[in-house]
């Protein structure tokens, strides 16, 4: 059985040039390689979450009462906490959403609570 060496293959090496870039060059390039692409940040600070509250006893009224619950609302350059409170059930839902930012095409708006 003859031994073959290494030195006796011929296995061709392809000359691919490096390059020599230091470590921390290596984001600056990624982000470069990025700039076509686009990222969604949002215009605004995100929603708090919605704080603890008690309901208290509904006051006496002659019309039906339906508890609006508390919720944030923008002032257009911040949230405000809104408390709760019994409002009159005639002409509301029976479902609340919070209220809540709506991305349409390039643009934001803010949808404020209501009863759906």
């Amino acid at each position: 059985m003859r031994s073959h060496s290494l030195r006796r293959l011929a296995i061709p090496v392809l000359h691919i040039p490096v390059l020599r870039i230091p470590v921390l060059h290596i984001p600056v390039l990624f982000i470069l390689a990025l700039q076509g692409c686009t990222a969604y940040v949002p215009g605004h600070p995100p929603v708090p979450p919605v704080l603890s509250e008690d309901v208290p006893a509904p006051p006496p009224s002659r019309v039906a009462l339906i508890w609006r619950p508390g919720h944030y609302d923008w002032t257009g350059t911040g949230y405000v906490w809104v408390s709760g409170d019994w409002v009159g059930r005639a002409g509301h839902g029976t479902l609340w959403q919070d209220g809540y930012w709506r991305r349409t095409g390039n643009s934001e708006a803010w949808l404020p609570a209501h009863w759906i």
